[in-house]
């Protein structure tokens, strides 16, 4: 009997044991856990925030590039204003301007602004001036009313014109008339004996860079 009970007490002193241990191993397990699922996330927080600021880095340096090519400083062209008032804005090259004048037949017009190189002015007064145009050829620029005129040595500038294009036919006197102001010899004046399909032009308005 005594046996028993001393077996019994045994038992119970071991199982107690046992409990006690499996208790303190779950928290010790739970103390350990706790810290590491903390790292965890700790590092993941790290990474992310490191990620995000990564990516914050390089969307800042996207946006520098995009502001900087967008808001980059074009260079100021400043212009001479005759005639009306006008702005350079949204006109046509000479290679666009040749395209509308190859579609027209002597006697139409259209109104258009186009921009090219003066080549040449009136020496006398400035009252006409060509524009150079793409294969060799140019327009012959008029002011509306004559009223108003352009530099004498405005040649080799940049111009745009604003007014009515159109095809014509030129005189052999017009023609010699014109060279005579242009300050050519009397030899090149001479040669001219044949009329001429030109490209006219009548500004109500020119701006000439300065």
């Amino acid at each position: 009997m005594k046996k028993v009970m001393i077996l019994a007490a045994a038992l119970a002193v071991f199982t107690a044991c046992k409990e006690d241990k499996e208790t303190t191993v779950e928290s010790e397990g739970t103390i350990i856990e706790t810290p590491k699922d903390t790292v965890t996330v700790n590092v993941d927080t790290l990474e992310g925030a490191e990620t995000g600021a990564d990516a914050g880095a390089e969307a800042a340096g996207s946006d520098e590039t995009v502001t900087t090519e967008n808001n980059a400083a074009k260079p100021s062209v400043k212009y001479a204003a005759f005639g009306d008032k006008m702005i350079a804005d949204n006109a046509l090259t000479k290679e666009q301007m040749l395209k509308k004048y190859s579609s027209l037949k002597p006697g139409d017009t259209i109104n258009v602004k186009f921009k090219s190189t003066i080549k040449n002015v009136c020496q006398k007064k400035g009252c006409w001036m060509t524009l150079d145009m793409p294969t060799g050829k140019e327009s012959f620029v008029r002011f509306k009313d004559y009223g108003f005129f352009v530099p004498l040595n405005a040649g080799s500038r940049e111009a745009v014109v604003n007014g009515k294009a159109f095809v014509s036919e030129i005189s052999v006197a017009e023609l010699k008339h014109y060279a005579k102001d242009e300050g050519k010899s009397q030899a090149e004046i001479d040669k001219i004996t044949q009329p001429k399909l030109t490209y006219g032009f009548e500004a109500n308005g020119v701006l000439i860079t300065q």
